[in-house]
């Protein structure tokens, strides 16, 4: 089945697929299945497309986030699937971790694999671990976790405790990685977002989640403009910043939308970042060497 019926399909199975309240969907500890894709080669001109979108040099090594992009059409499939306990219509993408163990070539071909790690209660509902690894000839040199929140009532739920180390990529995460509230940091820049940024995110990313395209698809899900993609904004802070070439770790938590159009700022210190408008902060994250935390 090809995608468009895929994320069709999944649409229609949403409305009964529904966790009871309190409790997680059979198989939550469970791990799930996986897709695998060998010799994937990254298109030139699609590249330069999501560096332009996103503030990325033109040139140089691939961006940090865009293998995500790479294997979000597997991501998508395995959270459209029949077996996938949670609803595809109204997932939320609440955090995200990411380890580069090497800058990655535009040249190099890659091979990537996507698997649901798991799901376990959430204090709002539900959130299902999907993991990505990317190898070149064998050799391990990106992998990501991400956090996707079915919401729905949960009496009684425990907040989440802090993330442990990417190593555990292969564990279902209960958590999300990242604090929902921390200080101001020093603002960095500012950023003007036009109405149109959610569609021109979707053409280089092809993330078509209706939320983010136009006040019309968007009010179905209870937002009266279009919202950010939320890798757009950790695509676009990371773009800010200067990482470690020979190793990096990246983890940060998506804690309030951005309504279209608007304006942003930028902040950061040390290893730590936001983007917030007046006192909402929507993203927080911190960037260290190495790969580790």
């Amino acid at each position: 089945m090809n995608l468009p019926l895929a994320l069709a399909a999944g649409a229609l199975r949403s409305p009964f697929k529904r966790p009871a309240p309190g409790a997680a969907p059979a198989g939550a500890t469970a791990p799930g299945r996986r897709l695998a894709e060998t010799g994937v080669r990254i298109d030139p001109a699609r590249l330069a497309a999501y560096a332009r979108a996103c503030g990325f040099p033109g040139r140089g090594p691939v961006p940090l986030p865009y293998p995500h992009v790479l294997a979000f059409p597997a991501a998508l499939r395995l959270m459209a699937a029949r077996d996938f306990p949670l609803p595809l219509l109204g997932l939320v993408h609440t955090w995200i971790e990411v380890t580069q163990h090497r800058p990655l070539h535009p040249r190099e071909p890659l091979d990537l694999t996507v698997r649901v790690a798991g799901c376990a209660p959430h204090r709002r509902g539900t959130e299902a671990t999907v993991t990505t690894e990317a190898h070149v000839a064998g050799e391990p040199v990106w992998e990501s976790r991400s956090g996707y929140l079915a919401r729905h009532r949960t009496p009684g739920a425990a907040p989440h405790p802090p993330a442990p180390h990417p190593s555990a990529s292969h564990t279902a995460a209960p958590h999300s990685p990242a604090p929902a509230t921390a200080p101001p940091l020093p603002a960095r820049a500012e950023w003007h977002l036009p109405p149109g940024l959610g569609r021109q995110y979707a053409r280089v990313s092809g993330d078509r989640n209706p939320i983010h395209l136009h006040p019309l698809t968007a009010r179905p899900f209870g937002h009266p403009r279009p919202i950010a993609h939320g890798m757009w904004t950790f695509a676009r802070c990371l773009a800010e910043r200067d990482t470690d070439p020979q190793g990096v770790y990246v983890r940060a938590a998506f804690t309030a939308p951005v309504p279209l159009p608007a304006t942003v700022t930028y902040a950061a210190s040390g290893p730590a970042f936001q983007l917030r408008s007046g006192d909402r902060v929507h993203l927080t994250g911190t960037v260290t060497s190495a790969g580790r935390p």
